[in-house]
């Protein structure tokens, strides 16, 4: 089963389809690009594969998915810094590059998808930490898509190793 979004031409809100499905979800502030950089506040248009689910385990049990699943902890993080030699990867905190911690109190996090962007193998500055994940209220992200706990358990439960996400302008 793949995700599909057509991202409209401005704002951040949208609606994907999977599974015979449709739902809303939430986009980057800066709304799609097709060249993403670092800090640029665009979700990246193409075609990319679901990676890894991470999950909070004092807040969600581990997910019933076909997809490899990991617990996150408290020391969890992900490096930002495109001058870190781990960029756009998980790393342990404390770190002495910039990082996001996945451990977070607002619930973001909770439940989460690693989108398969920029990771084979990294280039610097070209995007990190893009993940699909939770959202209360369609705010927009920093560059991931964001969706409903519900909306995120039935993408999950249908999703496989071969799914993939795809990320498309209606322009």
């Amino acid at each position: 089963m793949d995700i599909y979004i057509t991202a409209p031409a401005t704002g951040h809100r949208a609606e994907l389809s999977f599974g015979g499905q449709t739902a809303a979800c939430a986009l980057g502030k800066a709304g799609v690009a097709e060249l993403k950089r670092e800090g640029d506040g665009a979700t990246p248009l193409g075609r990319f594969a679901l990676r890894k689910v991470w999950y909070r385990p004092d807040r969600e049990p581990r997910p019933d998915t076909a997809l490899e699943t990991r617990a996150i902890a408290e020391h969890d993080g992900w490096s930002d810094d495109p001058t870190d030699p781990a960029y756009n990867r998980r790393i342990t905190r404390p770190h002495p590059f910039g990082h996001e911690k996945l451990w977070r109190q607002d619930g973001l996090y909770d439940l989460f998808i690693e989108i398969g962007v920029n990771d084979d193998p990294p280039v610097a500055g070209r995007g990190s930490a893009l993940f699909l994940h939770l959202t209360p209220d369609f705010s927009p992200t920093r560059g991931c898509v964001a969706v409903a706990r519900d909306t995120m358990l039935q993408i999950l439960a249908g999703a496989t190793p071969d799914s993939h996400i795809v990320i498309a302008s209606v322009e």
